[in-house]
């Protein structure tokens, strides 16, 4: 018989995957604040150099670079600027299109990548199954200025770069997670420096806003990607591509728990719909381990 951690997604994993969702929604509310006072670009530059800032405390960057290999460190400076990039279009695109439209954009790039990996029938199914229940849980629609468009697609595709150089990344043996985490993003804050330390320079006048901008690189920053190189570590990438669904899985619970937001009926079929999708999903690994073990 086939090893359950192998027909299974790692419940850790899922787990990490989970509090990274989780805190993904916690750090908008805090741009949200930073949006009335700074430049998009301003609010993603203290949002990088606010979480570089935390990390090089706990996990110095320099010490980590020379510990690191020639591989590691390519995939440091290339994720680092993918991450710089990232962050600065989902804002100038948020800046111009409902959370909602962005989101959903960025989605398709998820589902491109989960695709990518599917190879069996159970796995389309759980994928289509998945989308399907995303589609319900966020009710997309694609429209709105063509800048803001353009911008939502560049940040769709950062995030699939996103998601490739840091699952390459969280499986290339050397340093820790957190000292990985701590190098890219100071990499991120340095690459965006010269295109947003300009606009974030007013909230040096006002502590409030410095607050506001470290709450916004922890929750947005440190604490998900953090999860996020721990989950990749674990899962094969079609896996955790799949796993994002639960962004707004999460984001319907939190809306529930804090803001008493009950989900409608059509909501709590997309939830099901995701878990199911989920559930139904087997790793390549998983199909290879079965193949090979007699029942």
């Amino acid at each position: 018989m086939a090893s359950k951690a192998l027909q299974h997604p790692d419940a850790f994993a899922v787990g990490l995957v989970v509090v990274g969702a989780t805190f993904h929604y916690l750090g908008p509310s805090f741009a949200v604040l930073l949006f009335a006072h700074l430049d998009p670009m301003g609010v993603a530059w203290l949002r990088m150099a606010s979480a570089a800032l935390v990390l090089s405390v706990i996990r110095p960057p320099g010490r980590a670079w020379r510990a690191a290999g020639r591989k590691e460190r390519v995939l440091v400076i290339a994720l680092g600027a993918v991450l710089a990039a990232m962050n600065a279009t989902f804002y100038l695109a948020l800046d111009r299109l409902p959370l909602a439209t962005v989101a959903g954009i960025e989605f398709l790039g998820v589902i491109a990548l989960a695709a990518y990996g599917a190879r069996t029938r159970r796995n389309w199914l759980a994928l289509a199954l998945t989308v399907a229940g995303v589609a319900l849980l966020v009710e997309v629609r694609i429209a709105g200025p063509p800048a803001g468009l353009a911008l939502a697609a560049a940040n769709c595709l950062g995030f699939m770069l996103y998601v490739v150089l840091g699952h390459r990344l969280a499986n290339t043996a050397g340093s820790s997670a957190l000292d990985r985490l701590s190098l890219v993003v100071a990499v991120g804050a340095l690459v965006a420096s010269p295109f947003g330390i300009a606009e974030a320079a007013p909230a040096a006048h006002h502590p409030a806003w410095l607050l506001w901008g470290i709450g916004v690189g922890v929750c947005s920053t440190v604490i998900p990607y953090l999860t996020d190189q721990l989950a990749m570590a674990r899962l094969p990438r079609a896996t955790y591509s799949l796993m994002l669904a639960l962004l707004p899985v999460t984001a319907t619970v939190c809306g529930v728990v804090l803001l008493r937001q009950l989900p409608a009926g059509q909501e709590l079929v997309g939830l099901a719909l995701v878990v199911t999708g989920i559930a139904a999903h087997r790793s390549r690994e998983a199909v290879r381990e079965k193949e090979r073990v007699p029942a």
